[in-house]
């Protein structure tokens, strides 16, 4: 990291923006043309989770190449100054770096389901395999991240 003054270094508050963001921004890369779709989310023992569609451009360029990125973010704020050329953004935010997998087990899906549920909701849900079975689960073990802040 380029400004060390700015980074983040204390884990629990990595992880505390991590469970209080909204949205996770996933950037893939196919022929090198990068890809990058905002998500819902969840988190959990260093893996990130997301559903999606049976079938879209997310889930065939993971297929094709499954490193990817991630960006989260939050308190965003613009900064105004004098000049425009010194404005600045007030921000703490979590970039990093996994793989990811499809998950096909039923079991599996369900359970990360609950995961991505608990980041929004206390309330508790239960499945059908049907529905599962309708759904795609992205499974991101993080590799690495770091957290920044300013402002």
């Amino acid at each position: 990291m380029r400004r060390k003054e700015k980074e983040i270094k204390d884990h629990e508050e990595i992880m505390e923006i991590l469970k209080r963001a909204s949205v996770c921004r996933l950037g893939l890369s196919y022929h090198d043309i990068p890809y990058v779709v905002p998500m819902n989310y969840g988190y959990q023992d260093n893996c990130l989770y997301f559903h999606s569609a049976k079938a879209g451009k997310k889930l065939d360029i993971i297929r094709k190449n499954p490193h990817v990125c991630f960006e989260i973010d939050l308190e965003t704020q613009v900064i105004k100054r004098e000049k425009p050329c010194h404005w600045g953004m007030k921000y703490k935010s979590v970039i990093g770096f996994g793989v990811a997998e499809l998950i096909p087990e039923v079991a599996a899906k369900k359970e990360a389901l609950k995961i991505i549920l608990k980041h929004y909701t206390t309330e508790s849900f239960e499945f059908s395999d049907q529905d599962v079975e309708n759904v795609e689960i992205i499974k991101v073990e993080i590799n690495e991240m770091s957290g920044k802040k300013s402002g």
